[in-house]
């Protein structure tokens, strides 16, 4: 399956502006690459502008999701559209969208381990829902977003759901760029799962994003990197169907002994 993920620089509280980067993109990765499957990174509508996203979602009212459905749709690509920030009566929540080609959400998913280290506690509320597999061209394949990426667990439980591809949709800080590469790979080698992460460039508010978005298949070997600075598309082509084989040489998921752990 041929995937572009959109290494995006992300213009900070403006979600109209954000659209039409998004809309001008996937016509353009849509007539020159023809991939089937497009990636979209965290927070892209707003950037991590919390203080004042509830300000920003009241103005801007929800235009997102149904541009989404709408440029799924028209480009007949199914979309993995990146998080964005809902409001729900009086809490936002850090939510990811999964549209399919005939432009129908099938999928979404909102952020379960908020950052102490961005304060998002403090303006955001977490997810409530388990992660779960979603289908997309009869794969079975999940996601998570960013300080998901800590968590093993998460890609445990959707490896056991089935998934061969998981998403990590970030604006992670380079900060900790060390930490996101070697994750990816360990997510990857212990799930025996291709990872696919699409995360965002640029700064604000004091902090640096890491870009580097990647593809890592399951025995944990780097496919496809962006670079750490520039917006760019990230282009790959995943032999899905190498999961299976993988899992039959090294039998991981039958040498589980779960009721010891």
């Amino acid at each position: 399956m041929k995937m572009a993920m959109y290494q995006m620089e992300i213009i900070p509280g403006n979600p109209g502006a954000n659209r039409e980067k998004v809309r001008r993109w996937a016509h353009d990765v849509m007539q020159k690459e023809q991939p089937e499957l497009l990636v979209l990174p965290e927070m892209w509508t707003t950037a991590y502008t919390l203080e004042n996203l509830s300000d920003i979602l009241a103005e801007d009212g929800d235009q997102t999701e149904p541009f989404l459905q709408e440029l799924a749709s028209s480009l007949h690509v199914p979309i993995v559209a990146g998080s964005i920030a809902v409001k729900e009566e009086d809490q936002i929540f850090n939510r990811a969208f999964v549209i399919n080609e005939q432009g129908q959400t099938v999928y979404h998913y909102d952020k379960i381990h908020l950052v102490p280290m961005l304060d998002e506690p403090n303006y955001l509320t977490g997810g409530r829902n388990p992660v779960k597999v979603f289908e997309m061209a009869g794969r079975k394949m999940g996601l998570v977003i960013c300080y998901d990426l800590r968590f093993p667990e998460l890609f445990r439980s959707l490896a056991l759901q089935g998934a061969e591809v998981i998403f990590v949709l970030a604006e992670w800080p380079m900060a900790r760029i060390h930490h996101w590469e070697v994750l990816q790979q360990a997510r990857a080698i212990e799930n025996q799962v291709f990872i696919v992460s699409c995360n965002c460039v640029n700064s604000y508010d004091g902090v640096e994003f890491a870009g580097t978005s990647l593809a890592i298949n399951p025995w944990g070997e780097i496919v496809a990197k962006g670079s750490k600075a520039e917006e760019e598309t990230i282009t790959t082509t995943l032999p899905l169907h190498e999961t299976a084989r993988i899992r039959e040489e090294v039998p991981v998921f039958s040498s589980r002994v779960p009721d010891l752990y």
